[in-house]
Protein backbone atom coordinates (compact mmCIF):
# COMPACT_ATOMS: atom_id res chain seq x y z
CA UNK A 1 0.00 0.00 0.00
CA UNK A 2 1.01 3.35 -0.27
CA UNK A 3 2.17 5.95 2.38
CA UNK A 4 0.63 8.83 3.44
CA UNK A 5 2.95 11.70 3.11
CA UNK A 6 0.71 14.82 3.50
CA UNK A 7 3.45 17.33 3.06
CA UNK A 8 5.40 16.08 0.39
CA UNK A 9 1.99 16.13 -1.48
CA UNK A 10 1.55 19.16 -0.37
CA UNK A 11 4.57 20.64 -1.26
CA UNK A 12 4.79 19.00 -4.78
CA UNK A 13 1.55 19.91 -5.23
CA UNK A 14 2.33 23.97 -4.42
CA UNK A 15 5.18 23.64 -6.95
CA UNK A 16 2.78 22.15 -10.09
CA UNK A 17 0.32 25.19 -9.19
CA UNK A 18 3.02 27.94 -8.98
CA UNK A 19 4.97 26.49 -12.61
CA UNK A 20 1.49 26.48 -13.84
CA UNK A 21 1.47 30.07 -13.09
CA UNK A 22 4.45 31.30 -14.18
CA UNK A 23 3.74 29.63 -17.39
CA UNK A 24 0.73 31.39 -18.08
CA UNK A 25 2.16 34.60 -16.85
CA UNK A 26 4.66 34.86 -19.27
CA UNK A 27 4.22 32.71 -22.16
CA UNK A 28 0.46 32.56 -22.06
CA UNK A 29 0.38 28.79 -22.25
CA UNK A 30 -1.33 26.07 -20.28
CA UNK A 31 0.86 23.60 -18.20
CA UNK A 32 -0.64 20.76 -20.08
CA UNK A 33 2.53 17.89 -20.14
CA UNK A 34 1.46 16.48 -23.43
CA UNK A 35 0.88 19.77 -25.48
CA UNK A 36 4.17 20.90 -24.28
CA UNK A 37 6.20 17.50 -25.40
CA UNK A 38 4.47 17.11 -28.58
CA UNK A 39 6.24 20.45 -29.35
CA UNK A 40 9.64 18.85 -28.68
CA UNK A 41 8.87 16.07 -31.51
CA UNK A 42 9.18 16.46 -35.11
CA UNK A 43 7.57 18.78 -36.37
CA UNK A 44 9.28 21.01 -33.89
CA UNK A 45 7.64 23.89 -32.44
CA UNK A 46 9.20 27.28 -32.91
CA UNK A 47 9.00 27.59 -29.14
CA UNK A 48 11.12 24.64 -28.56
CA UNK A 49 13.40 26.34 -25.90
CA UNK A 50 11.12 27.39 -22.80
CA UNK A 51 9.56 23.59 -23.59
CA UNK A 52 12.76 21.55 -23.42
CA UNK A 53 13.15 23.77 -20.26
CA UNK A 54 9.82 22.88 -18.46
CA UNK A 55 9.77 19.42 -19.66
CA UNK A 56 13.74 19.07 -18.28
CA UNK A 57 12.97 20.56 -15.33
CA UNK A 58 9.73 18.51 -14.35
CA UNK A 59 12.52 15.29 -15.03
CA UNK A 60 15.48 16.70 -13.81
CA UNK A 61 14.27 18.66 -10.56
CA UNK A 62 13.07 15.63 -8.52
CA UNK A 63 16.27 13.35 -9.34
CA UNK A 64 18.94 16.49 -7.97
CA UNK A 65 16.39 17.12 -5.30
CA UNK A 66 16.85 12.86 -4.07
CA UNK A 67 20.43 13.48 -4.60
CA UNK A 68 20.84 16.89 -2.76
CA UNK A 69 18.69 15.13 -0.09
CA UNK A 70 20.35 11.52 -0.29
CA UNK A 71 16.68 10.08 -0.44
CA UNK A 72 16.49 8.79 -4.21
CA UNK A 73 13.41 6.89 -5.00
CA UNK A 74 14.12 3.60 -6.68
CA UNK A 75 12.01 2.50 -9.33
CA UNK A 76 10.31 -0.97 -9.29
CA UNK A 77 7.46 -2.52 -10.80
CA UNK A 78 5.51 -5.66 -10.03
CA UNK A 79 3.64 -4.85 -13.41
CA UNK A 80 5.36 -7.09 -16.08
CA UNK A 81 6.77 -4.58 -18.87
CA UNK A 82 4.19 -5.50 -21.53
CA UNK A 83 1.33 -4.06 -19.27
CA UNK A 84 3.39 -0.97 -18.62
CA UNK A 85 3.72 -0.44 -22.54
CA UNK A 86 -0.61 -1.41 -22.89
CA UNK A 87 -1.28 1.42 -20.45
CA UNK A 88 0.69 4.05 -21.57
CA UNK A 89 -0.36 3.14 -25.56
CA UNK A 90 -4.20 3.74 -23.62
CA UNK A 91 -3.52 6.60 -21.47
CA UNK A 92 -1.89 8.06 -25.10
CA UNK A 93 -4.91 7.40 -26.42
CA UNK A 94 -6.95 9.11 -23.82
CA UNK A 95 -5.13 12.15 -23.81
CA UNK A 96 -6.00 12.30 -27.85
CA UNK A 97 -9.87 12.11 -27.50
CA UNK A 98 -9.96 14.07 -24.40
CA UNK A 99 -7.99 16.35 -26.37
CA UNK A 100 -5.40 17.05 -23.20
CA UNK A 101 -3.95 15.29 -20.20
CA UNK A 102 -4.43 15.62 -16.33
CA UNK A 103 -1.94 18.46 -16.11
CA UNK A 104 -3.70 20.38 -18.84
CA UNK A 105 -7.40 19.48 -17.60
CA UNK A 106 -7.18 18.96 -14.27
CA UNK A 107 -4.16 21.64 -13.22
CA UNK A 108 -4.63 24.43 -15.60
CA UNK A 109 -8.38 23.67 -17.00
CA UNK A 110 -10.31 23.70 -13.72
CA UNK A 111 -8.59 26.66 -12.56
CA UNK A 112 -9.80 28.50 -15.32
CA UNK A 113 -13.28 27.04 -14.46
CA UNK A 114 -13.66 25.39 -17.89
CA UNK A 115 -16.76 23.29 -18.32
CA UNK A 116 -14.71 20.70 -20.95
CA UNK A 117 -11.96 20.29 -18.45
CA UNK A 118 -14.26 19.68 -15.55
CA UNK A 119 -15.78 17.07 -17.17
CA UNK A 120 -12.66 15.38 -18.71
CA UNK A 121 -11.26 15.78 -14.98
CA UNK A 122 -14.40 14.03 -13.97
CA UNK A 123 -14.18 11.53 -16.09
CA UNK A 124 -10.66 10.46 -15.60
CA UNK A 125 -10.84 10.00 -12.50
CA UNK A 126 -14.41 8.14 -12.29
CA UNK A 127 -11.93 5.77 -15.04
CA UNK A 128 -9.03 5.72 -12.49
CA UNK A 129 -11.08 4.73 -9.22
CA UNK A 130 -12.98 2.37 -11.64
CA UNK A 131 -10.05 0.78 -12.74
CA UNK A 132 -8.24 0.31 -9.77
CA UNK A 133 -11.07 -0.82 -7.90
CA UNK A 134 -11.40 -3.75 -10.42
CA UNK A 135 -7.71 -4.71 -10.54
CA UNK A 136 -7.15 -4.62 -6.62
CA UNK A 137 -10.45 -5.98 -5.22
CA UNK A 138 -12.12 -7.69 -8.44
CA UNK A 139 -9.11 -9.19 -10.09
CA UNK A 140 -7.16 -9.46 -6.97
CA UNK A 141 -4.48 -7.85 -8.94
CA UNK A 142 -1.16 -6.12 -7.81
Amino acid sequence: MTEFTPVPALLGGALIGVSAVLLMAFHGRIAGMTGILSGLVPPFSGDWGWRAAFIGGAVFAPVLLGAVAGDMVAFQSEVPALWLVLGGLIVGAGVYYGSGCTSGHGVCGIARLSPRSIVATFVFMTSTAATVYLIRHVLGGF
